[in-house]
């Protein structure tokens, strides 16, 4: 039977950081969230898209210029953001980058 809880005693851990490139690992994903830690290497970017859920952004690591919307703003450790369903969104890797990505599921 599986446990009813996710652990993860060290977020960033988790993660390698690829050279010239980016990382996704889904560390966990029932019917409420969905939750995806990312490595960027320096220079890399995932180009604007949306999401049909709200989502959270947490910087864990490193320094991004993160697109929300038509507002660019500056990101780096630490950093934590909540976008509504359907806002453009995009993030640059200013440094290596370790972010976690929740999105969070609506009821159906």
């Amino acid at each position: 039977m599986d446990k009813p809880y996710t652990f993860i005693p060290a977020l960033a851990s988790e993660v390698e950081i690829p050279k010239n490139g980016i990382l996704s690992r889904t560390l966990h994903n029932d019917d409420r969230v969905k939750a995806i830690l990312f490595g960027f290497d320096a220079g890399q970017e995932l180009s604007a898209h949306t999401a049909p859920m709200p989502a959270v952004i947490h910087v864990l690591d490193g320094e991004a210029s993160i697109r929300l919307g038509q507002d660019v703003v500056e990101g780096g450790t630490g950093t934590w953001i909540h976008m509504t369903p359907q806002l453009e969104h995009g993030i640059k890797a200013n440094t290596p980058v370790i972010m976690l990505l929740l999105l969070l599921k609506q009821p159906v």
